[in-house]
């Protein structure tokens, strides 16, 4: 027998998000950033924010690295593991991009099934969801190897990396697809810089 006591109840906030965006000049979304590890998605996550930063819009990057630290500290690297983390990762952009943040999210994300959860519950709460697939390739990001995964991977250590030894299910129709024949990061960024600033109702 359910405890009707227990259910937690929503509450709506007496300041309405319109009120909120419009106070602060805020325009709220999520730029979801997945591939590969080493393929550039914290490098054009930070740079973005920055030149949003400078341009006067509320800009935070949501690394999925630091949340493991705290938030999702409890989680590994199972399947399982790994698709909890996309949805509370997709839960907190949510509350974020709802705030009036230009949330960036970095993430492998290797799922589509935790993608699209994301999305839809974006759609739901009437916030935008700009899905890019940094889609450097599997050679690019070994040469790479920021964080020294592919060579423990070739050395045989018992871990799992997608797109290596674990799934990795790339978009299938992303809203933006980068660094798939080798253009610079910096191009990358100001690809995405234009259509955050389009969608706030800036031109660059």
């Amino acid at each position: 027998m359910t405890d009707s006591a227990n259910q937690p109840v929503w509450h709506e906030p007496q300041v309405s998000r319109e009120q909120l965006w419009s106070t602060h000049k805020f325009h709220g979304m999520t730029i979801w950033l997945t591939g590969l590890s080493g393929s550039g998605k914290s490098t054009i996550a930070h740079e973005l924010a920055r030149k949003l930063t400078e341009l006067g819009k509320f800009a935070y990057v949501l690394d999925a690295d630091n949340v493991r630290h705290g938030l999702n500290s409890n989680l590994g690297f199972t399947n399982d593991d790994r698709a909890e983390n996309v949805r509370r990762m997709a839960e907190v952009a949510k509350l974020f991009a709802s705030a009036g943040a230009i949330t960036i999210v970095p993430i492998i994300s290797p799922f589509a099934s935790g993608r699209q959860f994301a999305r839809l519950i974006h759609s739901a709460d009437n916030l935008e969801f700009v899905e890019v697939h940094v889609a450097t390739p599997l050679a690019d990001c070994e040469a790479r190897d920021t964080k020294g995964l592919y060579a423990q991977v070739q050395a045989g250590a018992n871990i799992e990396l997608s797109g290596v030894n674990a799934p990795y299910e790339a978009p299938s129709a992303p809203e933006f697809v980068l660094c798939l024949n080798g253009e610079p990061l910096d191009l990358c960024v100001e690809t995405l810089l234009r259509d955050v600033l389009l969608r706030c109702g800036m031109k660059r």
